[in-house]
């Protein structure tokens, strides 16, 4: 027992030392040398980073970490250097899904798992370029599942759409999923305000008293991350009106988003595993040094171009599972 648990407490500090903007910290000894090059820190991509730290250390794998702090440029020369320092395998949140052939040369031959934000699928290649993710039209879909549900005898809705960056794949898709499932229901569906605020809880504040200072009503506030959402919420305090009496909904399964739905203030989430992809990312990336294949990582498709990690909905009903 003495000796397990001081091989834990030593992984626990090893983990530890991996956090923060702009580092490069080191994990384990020997074994692959997996880098990680960061598109920008947040709390669920720092969720993504200490799981990755975290299984690197259980598979005995070297693994640095770097925040390109939304730089294409910084993050470009990170791979450039990662290439240089002989690396085995990248693991990379692209700052921009665009730079994909830019993220590609950089790297030269060494083979890539990009995690979060996925490049068009002809910039993946089955044994050298893979995605780790969940599907994201798929938390789109459940967030208009649930507004359907919850205005069941409406025929007319009002929507408000916050959306993240253009630049990021998740935006795309859970925009797609959210209209797809809207326009698909028969129903009349209105998008009274639709805009971008990157993922950022004051943005999203910002463009929702301008909406309000329209006089629009809406029915429902649909967000593409829970920052977002909470961003909405405190436009709403700031001009006295109830939350619980329009439903916002937003993704991830924040720590602040699930208090916000026990609290009565939000009505949706959808959970995306940060741990779930962070240990997928590092698997994939250590199968893909050593067999070439990610046909044995758990959520691999059959064409071996990605894994995929689900969601899962979050509501009032099992908000206490969430968040932790």
């Amino acid at each position: 027992m003495g000796r397990k648990m001081s091989l834990l407490l030593t992984i626990v500090m090893m983990i530890i030392t991996i956090s923060g903007c702009g580092q490069n910290t080191a994990v384990g000894k020997g074994g692959i040398k997996i880098f990680f090059s960061l598109n920008e820190m947040d709390t669920f991509r720092q969720t993504l980073v200490d799981s990755a730290a975290e299984q690197a250390a259980l598979m005995g794998a070297q693994f640095a970490m770097e925040d390109a702090q939304g730089s294409i440029e910084k993050q470009v020369e990170q791979l450039k250097a990662a290439a240089a320092e002989n690396y085995d395998v990248i693991i990379c949140s692209p700052v921009s899904v665009d730079t994909a052939v830019q993220l590609k040369m950089s790297a030269g031959d060494i083979p890539i798992v990009f995690v979060n934000s996925c490049p068009d699928e002809k910039h993946l290649q089955a044994g050298k370029y893979i995605y780790v993710g969940s599907s994201e039209q798929v938390a789109g879909e459940f967030q208009a599942e649930y507004v359907l549900s919850k205005l069941s005898g409406r025929q007319e809705i009002n929507v408000v759409l916050i959306k993240g960056p253009a630049s990021h794949s998740a935006t795309e898709g859970r925009t797609t999923g959210v209209k797809r499932t809207l326009e698909k229901s028969g129903k009349q569906i209105h998008y009274v305000f639709e805009d971008s605020a990157g993922w950022d809880t004051g943005q999203a504040q910002k463009l929702f008293e301008l909406f309000l200072s329209t006089g629009v009503s809406a029915d429902c506030v649909i967000c593409n991350n829970d920052s977002m959402a909470l961003g909405v919420m405190a436009a709403c305090k700031n001009n006295g009106i109830d939350c619980s009496t329009l439903p916002i909904l937003g993704v991830d399964a924040t720590a602040d988003g699930c208090e916000a739905i026990s609290n009565g203030d939000m009505a949706f989430t959808v959970y995306q595993s940060g741990s779930g992809q962070g240990h997928a990312a590092v698997d994939a990336a250590i199968q893909l040094v050593g067999s070439g294949s990610v046909k044995d990582v758990e959520g691999s498709a059959e064409d071996g171009r990605y894994v995929w990690v689900d969601f899962e909905r979050v509501d009032s009903s099992n908000v206490s599972n969430y968040g932790r």
